[in-house]
């Protein structure tokens, strides 16, 4: 089970542990036992902490699992323990609850899982300890909401400009937009997978010199999406202390541009801005296309803007997390090398076929809530397929997200006209509004009152009855219409889309055949060839 993108790093490695519990006590499976070790293991954790102070730590629990189980000490086996299905429920029971508070997955999201089961080894091994398990779960659970609170007490003073800084400089209102206000406000998309850029991009960030992270990717792998994670990591509280009071704030080129139109007023913006920046003194800009602040189509004066922040970074007064795409740096940015030393490259590559379906399932529910629709799951997969087979000009995640998203509005809006009944409804009360508006310019407003009653009576009903249908029907997005999309995209006919590789495999030596008279043996040996390429595999 793959459960590392909804899950915070402290988290991810009481897991990890779990897993390393089960290979080394040569169990093939993770089980709740395993996963109450795991917890026991971060000891600075809310969890265990409470753990503690009903008496239990990492010792005792394994003693009484260890004499409960009777494993002994082994060499790590080769297999990946797999989940038992009561842990799967646990896992699964802490990710839903993570999900109403829309926050990550802790440790006590786990634990408080792990008590909400009721049966199981961790349970035993707690009653065993003489805990009462009832008073552990509610005092969990009163630390966690305890959390939270403080959490969005903290988002909400960011928010409305009553934390430690006085709100954005104006510079930065007019030109930026606060990423970390907006990740506590829960406005930004979940940020799936990309864990090593993020810590990577965090390591060059605590850096003493050369502490300015430069994204390096193709358009749409997902630059500005690091940003945004690292945004809600620090609206989390899961940075270091160096990061904590940190503000993510992206910077509007095209803003900064618009309306100068004599020499030097956009580079006065820019310096106002980074002047601003140095006086907050908590503020990290994020430049996306960082590449047009050196002469980026010989504009006028484009070159004194990179000089502008040279001083700043040079002096460590000011931190900059930059984005662009590798030919532009080599074109642009390299070739000034006083600008291109302060910054420290982070390479970020496309994400292959499985991440990126990672990647949709995480974002699955946004789309739906905004569509109104279930997307299948063979949906998301012949996303990820077909734009890597179809779309080749463009790049994953970007370009599977945007056919997900185009094949559910294209679902959505076939359904837009609704029944005949609602149709029907709609038509009468055009009318009704149309009689009403004749009887009130001939003064007659007996009549106009009458119908004026008939339009709310109507309307009620239109209300009642989108409801009711609403209800009854299911709007879903499947492979079928991922399919529909890609052949308006490229033209390319729905039924040669929808045709599997295996088929086409299969069906190799006739449609070479039709062509290639006379060749068969030829022709079948070509055909072997491509099948064994395809498959990865070599002539025996």
């Amino acid at each position: 089970m793959n459960y590392r993108q909804f899950f915070t790093q402290t988290a991810i490695k009481a897991v990890e542990f779990s897993q390393y519990i089960a290979q080394r006590r040569g169990k093939g499976y993770i089980g709740t036992g395993q996963l109450l070790l795991g917890i026991l293991h971060m000891r600075d954790t809310i969890a265990a902490e409470t753990l503690d102070k009903f008496g239990v730590d990492y010792d005792s629990a394994e003693q009484v699992i260890r004499e409960g189980d009777g494993f002994q000490d082994v060499l790590t086996p080769e297999e990946t323990p797999y989940y038992t299905r009561r842990a799967q429920r646990v896992m699964q029971g802490a990710i839903d609850t993570a999900r109403e508070a829309r926050s990550f997955v802790t440790t006590e999201h786990i634990l408080l899982s792990l008590l909400s089961e009721g049966e199981g080894t961790a349970v035993r091994t707690l009653e065993d300890l003489d805990v009462d398990i009832e008073a552990l779960q509610s005092e969990v659970s009163a630390k966690m909401d305890d959390t939270e609170d403080a959490v969005k007490e903290k988002s909400a003073r960011r928010k409305s400009g009553k934390d430690t800084r006085k709100g954005l400089p104006a510079s930065l209102k007019k030109f930026g937009t606060d990423l970390t206000a907006a990740a506590g406000a829960g406005s930004l998309d979940p940020v799936i997978g990309r864990t090593a850029e993020i810590d990577r991009v965090i390591q060059i960030l605590a850096r003493r010199t050369k502490n300015n992270p430069l994204l390096l990717g193709e358009a749409g792998v997902g630059k500005t999406a690091i940003a945004e994670g690292l945004a809600r990591r620090i609206a989390a509280g899961e940075v270091p202390f160096l990061l904590e009071d940190k503000h993510i704030v992206t910077l509007s080129m095209t803003a900064l541009v618009a309306g100068t139109k004599y020499r030097g007023e956009f580079e006065e913006r820019l310096k106002n801005v980074v002047d601003d920046v140095i006086k907050a003194k908590n503020i990290i800009l994020f430049i996306d296309e960082i590449h047009t602040l050196i002469r980026a189509g010989g504009a006028e004066g484009a070159l004194d803007a990179a000089n502008i922040l040279k001083p700043a970074l040079a002096r460590g007064q000011m931190q900059i997390i930059g984005a662009t795409t590798l030919s532009e740096y080599k074109k642009y940015f390299a070739k000034d090398g006083a600008l291109a030393r302060r910054f420290q490259s982070v390479t970020v590559d496309e994400p292959d076929a499985a991440d990126a379906e990672q990647i949709l399932f995480g974002l699955r529910s946004r789309y739906e809530e905004f569509h109104h629709a279930r997307i299948e799951d063979t949906a998301i997969t012949a996303a990820v397929r077909l734009s890597k087979r179809y779309l080749t000009d463009r790049f994953l995640p970007d370009k599977a997200i945007d056919l997900m998203d185009e094949a559910s509005s294209h679902v959505r809006m076939k359904s837009a006209g609704g029944t005949d009944r609602l149709v029907g409804l709609r038509r009468e009360i055009a009318g009704v509004v149309k009689e009403k508006d004749a009887a009130v310019s001939k003064q007659d407003y007996e009549a106009a009152a009458h119908l004026r009653d008939r339009e709310k009576d109507l309307r009620a009903k239109l209300d009642a009855s989108r409801k009711g249908e609403d209800a009854r029907m299911e709007i879903r997005v499947t492979e079928d219409d991922i399919a529909a999309v890609v052949a308006q995209w490229t033209g390319i006919p729905v039924q040669r889309i929808a045709v599997k590789e295996s088929d086409r495999l299969l069906a190799l030596e006739s449609q070479i055949g039709r062509r290639v008279i006379g060749q068969d043996e030829a022709v079948h040996a070509v055909a072997r060839a491509v099948r064994r390429a395809r498959a990865g595999v070599k002539d025996p």
